[in-house]
């Protein structure tokens, strides 16, 4: 059995993936020790969060020193969330053995590319997911573990929000607004949206880059609008975990965001927003580079949500899915069971097994 296992977090928002993990790793007598990748502003927070739960950690300054303190470990095992900060040569310097827990389940390219990098082991997320990737790297080892960020879900470990702590009304039904950061459906809603949804609460789960990245500003500027509203609860930086606003939501709009495939494991109805603000170059001439971050597992979404176009259209979408929340039951079922996979709540026990016992 192992005595230590470092964890990677390149983000805040790494945390949701890793910790359930580390819970069980814990509670069979296993060192868990945190790497924390230094964040304008964030530093404080992770500490928080990381000595809250009772477990070591040690922050890193740059990139550069990756390698540098890995190379030193006498780590059994180092869990990454992406790819690390650096590269595949170099990996022969480390004696620990490297796995991968993606941080999101999402339709971006990235999620297969990241296993371009030699990991030891990483684990998968469904069956489908799971021949895809043995397909493209056969030489690559793959545990069909399912999500372990889910996990507090379905072994009921997470308490459910109280929605009037967050100001809102609990006698409204409530929609879950959760977009990513690029390319994003933000700027595609005008700054007055919450007047046309004002018999709905509405949480707004930006991406995180959204809220600190300086190339984001604008979204930033439009959900901090929305936020003088009555009706609206925007998400900060301590609101980095998702799964509470999951538990308390009805419905959730999203766009090219992992966040659909983990609200439709709950089998709750989702309006797809498949309309965005772009960088122009990403699109005309470039567009090719918008389809290639993209991945064709975006097309899923066409059939476990309700599409919609424009912001007007979403809007209406809405109102259809509070009143007909089962009618795409059928498909979020079998797509979270293909992409999501296992959703027992046990998920992190299968990976901290791997750990100890490989």
């Amino acid at each position: 059995m192992p005595g230590k296992v470092l964890f990677d977090v390149q983000h805040l928002y790494y945390l949701p993936q890793y910790i359930p993990v580390a819970r069980i790793l814990l509670k069979a007598g296993i060192l868990c020790e945190f790497v924390l990748h230094q964040e304008l502003g964030l530093d404080a927070l992770k500490q928080e969060v990381i000595e809250k739960e009772g477990f070591r950690f040690q922050f890193i300054a740059n990139k550069a020193e990756t390698l540098s303190l890995y190379s030193k470990s006498d780590a059994d095992w180092i869990v990454f969330g992406n790819r690390p900060y650096f590269n595949a040569d170099q990996k022969k310097h480390i004696t620990a053995r490297l796995a991968l827990m993606l941080h999101g389940i999402g339709p971006k390219a990235c999620y297969y590319d990241v296993s371009e990098f030699p990991f030891d082991v990483r684990f998968v997320e469904g069956e489908s997911r799971l021949e895809r990737l043995e397909e493209m790297y056969p030489n690559r080892h793959f545990i069909n573990s399912g999500y372990a960020k889910l996990d507090p879900i379905f072994n009921e470990t997470e308490q459910p929000i109280d929605l009037s702590t967050l100001g809102l009304d609990s006698k409204k039904p409530t929609v879950l607004y959760a977009p990513t950061f690029f390319p994003s459906s933000i700027e595609c809603f005008p700054p007055h949206w919450p007047e046309m949804l004002s018999n709905v609460n509405i949480i707004v789960k930006p991406h995180f880059f959204s809220l600190t990245k300086p190339k984001y500003k604008s979204q930033k500027q439009r959900v901090e609008a929305w936020s003088c509203y009555d009706n609206v609860y925007l998400a900060n930086a301590k609101d980095f975990d998702l799964l509470p606003f999951m538990q308390v939501s009805d419905i959730m709009l999203s766009d090219a965001s992992s966040a659909i495939f983990e609200f439709a494991s709950i089998d709750r109805p989702i309006v797809w927003c498949d309309f965005f603000h772009t960088r122009w170059n990403y699109s005309g001439l470039f567009s090719f580079r918008l389809k290639k971050r993209l991945d064709p597992d975006i097309a899923l979404f066409n059939q476990l949500s309700h599409r919609a176009s424009n912001a007007f259209q979403a809007n209406m979408l809405i109102v259809e899915c509070l009143k007909q929340p089962m009618e795409l039951s059928a498909n979020r079922q079998k797509i979270t069971q293909e992409m999501v996979g296992i959703t027992d709540g046990k998920c992190s026990d299968r990976i901290a097994e791997y750990l100890t016992t490989q």
